[in-house]
């Protein structure tokens, strides 16, 4: 059985894919507009949208939160190792009651994890790490790298097929 991306890319059509451009530039479109664009009608663009949800090729939506504005003005990446990889389904549920860590990843290379958090400051990320990260069982090591500079975010692209 194919996995459901798979699947969800089989039934991806163009008007899908110009859809996905339109609203991922701007998520708060609004949908006459995204109709009138692609030359259909609102309720076949609401339609698209809606099976494109179901497949899972559209995962979510919001607001895009400036962390600096509310005083975290840190962002920082820690790789952690771990006693055994096999771990990293117990150390994620306690990364998540950590509400500054906003991503993680099980990787290869030279940590079995990578995750993402935000910090007010230096002060802050220490006990971030001290006490809180590296206090979880099973974490044997971190090593951190602190972002200067976020100069490129987007999605990835959508092309016509």
């Amino acid at each position: 059985m194919l996995p459901k991306t798979i699947i969800s890319m089989e039934k991806i059509d163009n008007l899908d894919r110009k859809i996905l451009s339109i609203v991922t530039r701007n998520a708060r479109i609004a949908s006459k507009d995204v109709a009138t664009e692609c030359g259909v009608s609102r309720a076949a663009i609401h339609q698209r949208i809606q099976r494109m949800i179901d497949l899972n090729v559209i995962t979510g939506s919001g607001y895009n939160v400036n962390p600096k504005i509310l005083g975290y003005c840190t962002c920082t990446y820690v790789g952690v190792n771990l006693e055994r990889g096999a771990m990293y389904r117990d150390v994620v549920p306690q990364l998540e009651k950590i509400p500054e860590v906003v991503e993680c990843h099980f990787t290869t290379g030279p940590y079995t994890m990578l995750i993402k958090l935000y910090a007010r400051d230096n002060e802050h990320l220490m006990d971030l790490l001290n006490n809180k990260i590296q206090m979880i069982h099973g974490v044997t090591g971190t090593e951190t790298l602190i972002s200067l500079d976020h100069s490129i975010h987007r999605e990835i692209p959508i092309a016509e097929q």
